[in-house]
């Protein structure tokens, strides 16, 4: 029950707002003023009527006490887990860890992403932004805070240029100056589009020799430091990829000049161990310096794997299902610029359509006045 009261003070009186909140707390506000007081009381009346109450101390709380139980109570793969702890400590909590979370101006938000954009590519900027929003929004839905300081603040363009595949010279030139144990995992690469991870990754019992194909079910990657192995990228990441000739030669081959071990790995470094993304990496740029190439990244091999597909004639549908992406729109940002132009099909469709008859020469289109 909502109640008003008057209280003396050395500087004139006051008016104290009294109310209960959902869990049946008492709270109370002072105002200078009764006309204040009175409207105070009847927001909170509104409030709790609709279910939109916000306790104005839950929003001292600092951003970083949050972020550290929204962090523990979210599902996320253990290498989404490693980069949101590794945004938080380098550029969340330096900038707002110590601020009561009812303090955070949407203004500031807009000056930090900023200040980000300065020193980091707009989509590591999309990307920090995305989870620093997310722990607001939870903040939100908890009635910490009444409303999300970071909505409507403008983000830096993303743009991305058009992605030019290597050419087949290119690819060519990698395998060969790879080391040896490395040369089916760059023919694997081209000639099935896999991921790095997913490569590194692999297991024999994946790769069905028999109906030349292989599955892709589980990704390597780097969590603290560590090798890890859990599921690919995406739920649609899990798929079945036709292996080709080339690539079933390849793998046999690598598979004699080095067996598998206990691990399981059909892909592993020079001790046998599975492969750290960072270790490789020193290697391929070794390597590709070697070639007398200029920077080439790993991921261009699975660009080269997708232009292959798209200059066989393969459908929007069928390229996203060979590269595991979550839905025709993603294919079609990435690459759509490498599909034939439709230009002369456009043409010889009016054509066909639009062009007189010889009989007919001279006369007025139907439908049209002259």
């Amino acid at each position: 029950m909502a109640h008003l009261r008057k209280r003396p003070s050395k500087d004139g009186p006051r008016w104290e707002a009294t109310w209960r909140d959902p869990d049946g707390r008492a709270r109370t506000k002072t105002f200078a003023k009764r006309a204040a007081a009175d409207q105070w009381l009847t927001k909170v009346g509104n409030d709790l009527a609709t279910g939109t109450y916000v306790d104005p101390a839950a929003g001292r709380q600092t951003f970083g006490e949050y972020a550290a139980r929204w962090k523990a109570a979210q599902i996320h793969r253990p290498t989404t887990t490693a980069q949101v702890e590794s945004y938080l400590r380098q550029h969340l909590l330096p900038h707002f860890g110590d601020r009561p979370l009812a303090s955070i101006r949407p203004s500031e938000v807009q000056a930090w992403v900023k200040g980000r954009s300065q020193v980091l590519a707009a989509s590591s900027v999309e990307t920090l932004f995305r989870y620093l929003s997310a722990i607001l929004r939870a903040a939100v839905a908890d009635r910490v805070i009444p409303s999300n300081p970071a909505a409507g603040v403008k983000l830096p363009r993303v743009n991305a240029a058009p992605i030019v595949p290597i050419g087949g010279d290119v690819v060519f030139a990698l395998v060969d100056g790879v080391p040896d144990r490395y040369r089916a995992l760059v023919v694997t690469a081209a000639g099935t589009g896999l991921r790095q991870g997913e490569l590194f990754g692999l297991r024999l019992s994946a790769v069905d020799f028999l109906r030349r194909s292989l599955r892709v079910e589980r990704a390597l990657s780097l969590v603290s430091g560590e090798p890890f192995l859990g599921p690919p990228k995406t739920q649609a990441s899990f798929r079945t990829v036709p292996l080709p000739d080339v690539v079933l030669e390849s793998l046999s081959g690598h598979l004699t000049a080095f067996p598998v071990n206990p691990n399981g790995f059909v892909f592993t470094d020079h001790r046998g161990r599975p492969i750290r993304r960072n270790r490789f990496s020193e290697t391929w740029r070794a390597s590709v310096r070697q070639a007398g190439l200029p920077p080439v990244h790993f991921h261009e091999l699975r660009h080269y794997y997708a232009s292959l597909l798209i200059r066989a004639g393969e459908s929007v549908k069928v390229v996203q299902s060979r590269l595991g992406h979550a839905s025709a729109s993603e294919t079609l940002d990435t690459y759509s610029h490498l599909w034939p132009d439709s230009e002369d099909r456009t043409r010889q469709a009016v054509d066909g359509l639009l062009t007189r008859p010889p009989a007919t020469a001279g006369l007025p289109l139907r439908g049209v006045s002259t």
